[in-house]
């Protein structure tokens, strides 16, 4: 019943698309419809004898973060309750786009959740295609494999074995962020809600490791991010450059291009210099790299600092700290930025 409830609110913004977003939408929905379909209760993949004993560790582990998310980290929690077995790598392919000489990145609005930064396919040719016809109309496209995500709490999503292949403290992590979603969403700000999970998540993982007195684990954490750290902070600081480029005037396009390659080209070298643990790969080319691409890093880290500073000044109160968030929905995007940096 609750299925029906919800797909038929989907049909009014069916009936006024135009053919290419019904067809977005049809694939949307029978993408979700198959994770459904495929969908076991924990339990019964647990009792189930052919089903692999990793899975099943990895399951165990789950339903171990969802209780603590419950009890510990004030977070809904129906999901993650069945398992999917998708037997593909990622659930969807997510396409991001911006102008050739801009950071700001394309928009695409939905029901539900208003505007996001990105379009999100179930089979990858589409997404494919969908980058394709963007660039056509020159604009710079990053299409990626994304291994899971979130209903915002209006369905119980599974587990996929697209990411249990991640250590306990990645998987905590993607509990944690994809959890908080569902306690705090604000239609049509991207950044804010990707941010708020990173951060919200981050420090979830911290709490379960000190629960558990693993300070071993705690430390591996931390180092892991203080690596991801400073690789997420070259990627915003060369966006950051290339905004710069980009207001600069040109002599021509093509100088403009130039000047925009060599921002990328100076990216890898310095990542280089970094050393190997800097996750920027220097093999893939400054061509390899655009203002859509880093759009993937922007999107979820760059007001994390700030909800890391609101959770400082509730004194790691999460309760306060969740409603200070909440109460951000009745702000402007501005003023919500303001409220960040």
């Amino acid at each position: 019943m609750m299925i029906a409830r919800n797909w038929f609110a989907l049909l009014p913004a069916l009936l006024v698309c135009s053919c290419g977003t019904l067809k977005f939408y049809t694939q949307a929905a029978g993408g979700q419809m198959e994770i459904w379909r495929k969908s076991r209760s924990n339990a019964k993949v647990l009792a189930d004898a052919s089903v692999a004993d990793r899975v099943k560790q990895r399951l165990r582990l789950i339903e171990e973060l969802r209780a603590f998310a419950a009890s510990d980290l004030r977070l809904p929690t129906k999901s993650f309750g069945k398992y999917c077995d998708l037997k593909r790598p990622y659930v969807v392919w997510v396409v991001f786009a911006a102008p050739e000489f801009s950071v700001e990145a394309r928009h695409w609005w939905y029901p539900f959740v208003g505007s996001l930064k990105y379009r999100g396919f179930f089979a990858e040719q589409d997404a494919r295609e969908e980058g394709e016809r963007l660039r056509q109309q020159g604009l710079d496209v990053f299409v990626g494999g994304v291994e899971a995500y979130s209903t915002l709490g209006y369905f119980k999503d599974p587990v996929l074995n697209t990411f249990l292949h991640r250590s306990d403290h990645e998987l905590a992590e993607l509990i944690f962020h994809e959890l908080t979603h569902a306690k705090v969403f604000i239609p049509g700000d991207t950044d804010f809600n990707e941010a708020f999970a990173t951060a919200n998540a981050e420090d979830g993982v911290r709490r379960w490791l000190r629960s558990k007195n693993d300070l071993a684990g705690l430390r591996t954490y931390e180092a892991s991010l203080q690596r991801s750290r400073k690789t997420i902070k070259l990627l915003l600081d060369t966006r950051d450059r290339l905004k710069e480029v980009y207001a600069s005037d040109h002599a021509s396009t093509e100088a403009e291009r130039l000047a925009k390659q060599r921002v990328f080209e100076d990216m890898l070298r310095r990542a280089g210099a970094q050393g190997p643990q800097t996750k920027v790969r220097s093999q893939s080319g400054p061509r390899s790299w655009n203002n859509a691409r880093l759009n993937t890093i922007a999107t979820y880290y760059t007001l994390v600092p700030g909800f890391e500073r609101l959770l400082q000044k509730h004194h790691g109160d999460l309760e306060a700290f969740h409603r200070e968030v909440a109460s951000m929905r009745k702000l402007s995007d501005e003023e919500r930025l303001r409220r960040l940096q």
